[in-house]
């Protein structure tokens, strides 16, 4: 199940356990003042949280970020189902007519199989290559 939540102590557990601890990222690159502004999407299985997603606004751009999914449910179509709720979300919102995220390198397909596009050079956020990659929602 993956719903919008206020308290979002989960979704940063969540990130700290795959970003900082698996993937060794510095937690001044993970955890930012961000997250008070953010709407910010949980996956549990049952009770337990297993992924996340947190949505930014600029202007009328919706940036999905922060997508993660504990190695335990990788594989499930957890990650896509995050991804769509996501795009979902942004849709209700007046004035989103683009979702953007910023991929890693290894996921650009991925992320290309749910209509998104990569543009731009390779770029490097926390050690690792990402390329930023934009969804146009008015579209069906």
């Amino acid at each position: 199940m993956i719903k919008v939540v206020t308290d979002y102590a989960p979704c940063v557990a969540l990130r700290r356990a795959v970003f900082i601890e698996e993937q060794g990222i510095a937690e001044a690159d993970e955890i930012d003042s961000l997250d008070d502004h953010a709407v910010h999407l949980l996956a549990t299985d049952g009770d337990t949280p297993v992924g996340t997603a947190r949505l930014l606004f600029d202007g009328e751009i919706g940036k999905i970020g922060r997508i993660c999914v504990l190695s335990s449910h990788r594989g499930t179509g957890l990650g896509k189902a995050l991804v769509e709720a996501g795009v979902a979300h942004l849709k209700t919102l007046p004035g989103i007519t683009k979702a953007k995220l910023g991929s890693q390198d290894h996921a650009i397909g991925f992320y290309e199989k749910l209509g998104f596009e990569a543009y731009g050079p390779f770029y490097d956020d926390a050690g690792i290559p990402h390329r930023d990659m934009m969804k146009d929602l008015t579209t069906p």
